[in-house]
């Protein structure tokens, strides 16, 4: 093998080491670590076989075949932030609505403090 497949393959390797040892120790999240796993897995499959993405471009037409390579690692990333901003979305509204449902307790009990005797409620 070239010194190039190699050192690709071994850092796709020590990648998907890196990112299982995050998932051990709980620093990430399982679902996106699988993520994560298989682009390691992708880029050691690519540094193991480095005439794949010759193969692939030539039957997806592609001419020159990085262009191939940088296409599908700009969809890849693209797909990971639109996938990123829904969880955000998913997260600020379950924020907004816990903050409602915290201010609407919060006025049910100054109004129970109101009517009540202090010694009711404290």
């Amino acid at each position: 093998m070239a010194s190039l497949q190699v050192t690709t393959t071994l850092l796709g390797v020590s990648l998907a080491l890196l990112i299982l040892y995050l998932i051990r120790r709980d620093h990430l999240y399982l679902m996106h670590g699988l993520f994560w796993v298989a682009v390691a897995a992708s880029v050691a499959g690519l540094g193991a076989w480095p005439g794949l993405i010759d193969k692939l471009a030539g039957l997806t037409g592609f001419s020159y075949p990085p262009a191939l390579l940088l296409l599908l690692a700009n969809m890849v990333l693209l797909l990971k932030a639109l996938h990123a901003d829904m969880l955000n979305t998913r997260i600020e509204r379950d924020v907004r609505r816990l903050n409602q449902r915290l201010a609407l307790l919060e006025a049910d009990l100054e109004s129970l403090r109101q009517t009540s005797p202090p010694s009711v409620i404290s």
